[in-house]
């Protein structure tokens, strides 16, 4: 028993030890989990909710944007992260323990951390071939798959999109755009708030010093696949959905010879790529004037036919009505709406929306010929219910369908399976008879 007490006692001493060496500063807050909380945190997850805190410690209390520690119930820390007093999200965890053991020059330090992460990214995309000869639009950091929760940075050529949707980011503002601004190739920088977001982490960016503006007018001229694009920086989210760009050269390689519909074709990404593979007839719709204006400048830049590719201002149910009552039918028919459910709490609604709209898709196709029907909603998505809607619209139109493949992102927009909440995009491409 006096063994026992002697050898727990120096298993202490050597946490205390260890604990002061890796982490120095006495000062730092400690936010305290709950009991049976720990272990999804040490799993990875980098989103400390407020749930799963009990306790904090620290005089004075922290503040949002401030470095705290994240502790297990014993006050032993498990790693280190940045704190919010608002946010659903207590904790954004920065670094595991023993990561920060692995490399100690990061340890509590946001700008070595920050070099070490950007850096990891820049060297990811180079092995997957990014950027390339024929593609310079592509997603350099994807938030949690690249281990900085609430950061996303797309590359338009030599443009740099930085999306903030933390708190923490835009603490870290200056830092992150000095880093991006040494990416090879990146010469202009655009900062993109979530206003919205950013209020549920308790930031007005109104009351917030202005970013420094861009020096890059207000769109630029990206290639993928071999297919140039105008990219407007007002435009929706970043300006450009690089994540269905693996989906768009699928698409090509289908088209030859094809009578081809884009719904909700933004810009004309599909619709291009369907042009480009040789499709007979093409046809974008959608109900946004100003993407409807990229898009038909996209035909002049690619030298198309413009008898053989089109784009139409409409609302897609209307329009697909339309067709139905017109008897008219396509090949291949591309379904790409806005995303629809949000929230999860608004999922059911989305659902039925999800099925009307691709029951009315189904009736357009030709008997035999192929759908690829898309969700951007992150809770269809992660909810699990995307294909059983789909056969609910299938049962709706008086359909067959066959799954034929199934998608998500393209691979610059990496997944952290600790945090498969950022999962968000489906896609599906199906034979419908």
């Amino acid at each position: 028993m006096h063994l026992c007490r002697i050898i727990a006692g120096l298993d202490k001493a050597m946490f205390l030890f260890s604990a002061k060496a890796m982490y120095p500063s006495t000062s730092l807050a400690r936010v305290v989990l709950k009991k049976g909380k720990t272990q999804i945190f040490r799993d990875g997850s980098p989103m400390v909710y407020s749930g799963a805190v009990d306790r904090i410690i620290g005089r004075p209390p922290p503040k949002t944007g401030d470095v705290v520690l994240v502790a297990d119930g014993s006050e032993k820390p498990i790693g280190w992260g940045l704190y919010n007093s608002v946010s659903m999200f207590c904790v954004r965890l920065m670094q595991l323990e023993e990561e920060a053991k692995r490399d100690p020059t990061s340890a509590l330090n946001m700008g070595r951390l920050l070099e070490e992460r950007i850096s990891s990214a820049v060297d990811l995309r180079r092995s997957l071939g990014l950027p390339s000869t024929n593609t310079n639009a592509y997603r350099l950091i994807n938030s949690e798959g690249d281990r900085l929760s609430g950061l996303i940075v797309d590359i338009f050529a030599d443009v740099a999109v930085i999306a903030s949707s933390a708190a923490w980011v835009e603490k870290y503002s200056q830092e992150i755009q000095f880093l991006v601004n040494k990416v090879s190739d990146v010469n202009h920088i655009k900062w993109r708030s979530s206003t919205d977001i950013l209020k549920e982490e308790g930031l007005d960016i109104s009351e917030q010093k202005e970013h420094a503006p861009s020096s890059h007018p207000g769109t630029v001229k990206v290639m993928e696949n071999g297919i140039v694009y105008i990219v407007s920086m007002e435009g929706q989210k970043t300006g450009f959905y690089a994540d269905q760009r693996e989906s768009r050269n699928f698409v090509s390689t289908l088209s030859k010879d094809k009578r081809v519909l884009d719904l909700c074709c933004y810009s004309g990404g599909f619709a291009l790529s369907a042009a480009k593979g040789g499709a007979n007839n093409v046809i974008g719709i959608d109900s946004s004037g100003s993407a409807l204006d990229l898009a038909n400048e996209n035909i002049l830049l690619n030298k198309l036919n413009a008898e053989r590719i089109s784009f139409l201002k409409e609302d897609a149910t209307a329009f697909m009505k339309g067709a139905i009552s017109r008897n008219e039918v396509w090949d291949l028919v591309i379904l790409d709406p806005p995303k629809l459910a949000p929230r999860k709490k608004v999922l059911q609604s989305a659902s039925g929306m999800y099925r009307n709209l691709n029951a009315l898709a189904m009736q357009v196709v030709k008997r035999g010929g192929l759908l690829m029907t898309c969700s951007c909603s992150g809770a269809m998505t992660q909810s699990g219910l995307f294909l059983k809607t789909i056969q609910g619209a299938a049962s709706m139109a008086g359909r067959k369908v066959t799954v034929l493949r199934q998608a998500g992102a393209a691979c610059d927009h990496p997944i952290d399976p600790a945090y498969p909440e950022g999962q968000y995009l489906s896609n599906y491409l199906l034979r419908v008879m």
